[in-house]
């Protein structure tokens, strides 16, 4: 980098920076947003090419932020996103010079017609929407054992802690490989179940699974609308609730946003230092810390006593009736022809693949290319009627609501009287998912190796309070993330 007051920036500041500080440089005049998305771009130029996060940059981005300046200097800053950059999952619709594909070659020149509601709300905040992370080919649901992170257009995303040695999470990989790295402020990810929440442990940040309804799925390429939700992804709880601010909103198009009681509410208003005490926590450990590695095990051991000295009563051994049940997918496999069919045939005439069978039978003809896992997964979904009126689609859907919720979440929550549930790592993320419910991963530590262990506070439909103030004040007392080096 030639200019020496960037390449000051590059090195000494930018690195670990949260919004609030480059807010501070933005304010005084310091740093322009064009200067800062000039220094993540060279950050991805520099580090990304083993790392492979990004699919596409904003071709705009440059000028946009240039326009945010001009904004700033002549009315002032619109929030605390107001020319932040900020990364987005690539199965999320933007209406620009950018390509929205899940990862997958068949999608590899759709641009959308319309904006999301994602991007709607960060281009209304002022965000820089600086380019599309890469992802698991349709969000993980089209073969039995693909890698996570793995695509056929953007390949395979790398762990920044530890490339080609350990999993980098998915299926929201490239928002977590990305953000881990430093390449933007924070990212858009989404989750079905897991996918923010797993990429977050995996990259030592803060993801917000939000509860379903906090944020429209309107422009999202969907997997199955029971479960869908977009969240925030960050290295802090501070900046993932600044970006969960500026996304929460009510869509007339997507009616489970009218359940949103959060409108008009500053989330930000609960980062206390104090947010654990008098708190009561359940620690969901049986059926669930045995799914760990022995040394993750000891991590999230060591992080749960730090827990238990917070001021916070701590509840040992929750049981849920249900945390051994025999889950499944039965609700993705039958959602996902409706929900898929409706976006692909909402897409620009151009694009060919027009419904779940379109999408299949490109991938026969290059398998090479397309089927390196299979798409067992997109297979088992086309026999399905497509019209949600299956016995087997009901039953399935009634189990995963009653055993996710009443006998899980809920049923811990009355039976023990607690505020929060905390899990090891991601697991137990699926009866969250299940129900509807909000989640919160933050970073627990490292192994001996150097790879990323995460908890994750888990509540009832809209305790998004409860686990923010929770979240932050464990993340305050611990502060165990570190930045990943970088060659």
């Amino acid at each position: 980098m030639e200019n020496p007051k960037l390449k000051k920036y590059l090195e000494e500041w930018l690195e670990e920076t949260t919004i609030s500080e480059i807010q501070e440089k933005l304010a005084s005049g310091e740093l322009t947003s064009k200067e800062l998305v000039l220094l993540y771009l060279h950050r991805i130029s520099r580090y990304d090419k083993e790392l492979h996060s990004i699919l596409e940059i904003n071709p705009d981005a440059l000028q946009i932020a240039e326009a945010l300046d001009t904004e700033r200097k002549k009315k002032g800053p619109r929030g605390l996103l107001h020319g932040i950059p900020i990364l987005i999952k690539d199965n999320i619709d933007t209406h620009d010079k950018m390509h929205t594909s899940a990862g997958s070659l068949a999608l590899k020149d759709s641009i959308a017609l319309k904006d999301s509601f994602v991007a709607e709300q960060l281009r209304k905040a002022g965000a820089i929407i600086l380019g599309k992370t890469n992802m698991t080919e349709w969000a993980n649901f089209m073969a039995i054992g693909m890698k996570s992170g793995y695509s056929s257009r953007g390949g395979q995303v790398e762990n920044p802690y530890g490339p080609r040695k350990f999993d980098v999470g998915g299926s929201s990989a490239g928002s977590g490989a990305a953000i881990a790295a430093n390449f933007a402020a924070a990212a858009v990810g989404t989750e079905t179940s897991g996918s923010i929440l797993n990429p977050s442990c995996q990259n030592s940040l803060v993801g917000i699974k939000p509860t379903v309804g906090l944020i429209s799925r309107r422009g999202i390429i969907p997997i199955a609308h029971t479960q869908d939700t977009a969240g925030p992804m960050a290295r802090t709880v501070e900046d993932a609730v600044i970006l969960l601010n500026a996304l929460c909103g009510k869509d007339d198009l997507d009616s489970i946003t009218k359940t949103n009681p959060f409108i008009g509410f500053d989330l930000s208003e609960l980062l206390v230092k104090d947010g654990l005490k008098g708190k009561r926590i359940g620690i969901a450990s049986d059926g669930f810390m045995e799914l760990l590695s022995k040394e993750k095990q000891k991590v999230v051991a060591a992080g749960l006593e730090l827990l238990k000295s917070s001021g916070a009563e701590m509840i040992e051994d929750i049981v849920f009736p249900s945390a051994k049940a025999e889950w499944k997918y039965d609700v993705l496999t039958y959602e996902f022809k409706p929900d898929l069919n409706a976006y692909l045939n909402s897409l620009h005439p151009s694009i060919q693949v027009r419904t779940l069978a379109d999408l299949i039978e490109f991938n026969k003809n290059d398998e090479e290319k397309m089927l390196k896992y299979g798409q067992a997964v997109l297979l088992e979904s086309e026999k399905t009627s497509g019209s949600l009126t299956e016995a087997a689609y009901i039953d399935a859907l009634e189990f995963d609501l009653y055993h996710s919720t009443k006998k899980g979440i809920d049923f811990a929550l009355e039976k023990y009287g607690l505020d929060v549930i905390v899990f090891p790592n991601d697991e137990g993320s699926h009866i969250s998912a299940k129900a509807g419910y909000p989640t919160i991963a933050v970073p627990a530590g490292y192994t001996s190796l150097g790879e990323p262990v995460g908890i994750t506070f888990a509540g009832t439909a809209y305790s998004e309070p409860l686990l923010i103030q929770v979240a932050y004040a464990f993340e305050q007392m611990t502060r165990f993330r570190k930045a990943p080096i970088l060659e």
